[in-house]
């Protein structure tokens, strides 16, 4: 897959009072994610070339995907695929990059999605809500040992838009 093909549609930078070590075992475990995910749990190989999959609550397979770059604890990119029926065929593959650096006391990370053709902002309003939830999570986490509960709505224009290109959803 070529990288340079995927243009960066949502980009987020948080500042966070931890360590580029810490910041990257909370990207990158089970453990970790499940605190701050709403109880999803992240898993991966760590190597090039390795899976990454993402766990719903339940236990079943949510996204699926690969890592593509892997530099503990600088950088981060994979695949993230979400496992409905008819959608990575008809939207293409995600990429998440994370991005870790020292920033004084603090670590700034930069979360990226890049997606190789445009989507509208009714498909990109999924992420758009979500991601602000999760990295918080992870900043509060990280800062003060718990993630607070973030109550959500369901991203009812994804869903309707998603519904109106006869992809099913749960």
């Amino acid at each position: 897959m070529n990288l340079d093909q995927f243009k960066p549609l949502t980009v987020y930078t948080i500042y966070i009072a931890s360590t580029p070590d810490k910041v990257w075992e909370a990207l990158t475990s089970a453990e970790f994610s499940r605190k701050y995910f709403s109880g999803f749990a992240v898993e991966m190989e760590p190597k090039l070339g390795g899976s990454f999959i993402v766990h719903a609550p339940d236990g079943s397979e949510h996204i699926r995907g690969e890592v593509f770059e892997y530099d503990p604890p600088r950088r981060l990119t994979v695949s993230w695929n979400v496992n409905w029926p008819g959608l990575v065929e008809k939207l293409g593959t995600t990429i998440v990059t994370y991005e870790i650096e020292q920033a004084g006391e603090a670590v700034r990370l930069t979360m990226s999605e890049r997606h190789d053709r445009e989507l509208s902002d009714d498909i990109l309003s999924g992420g758009r809500t979500g991601w602000p939830a999760i990295l918080s999570g992870l900043k509060s986490l990280l800062e003060t040992g718990k993630a607070p509960k973030i109550e959500m709505s369901p991203p009812v224009r994804l869903l309707e838009a998603l519904k109106a290109m006869g992809i099913k959803t749960p």
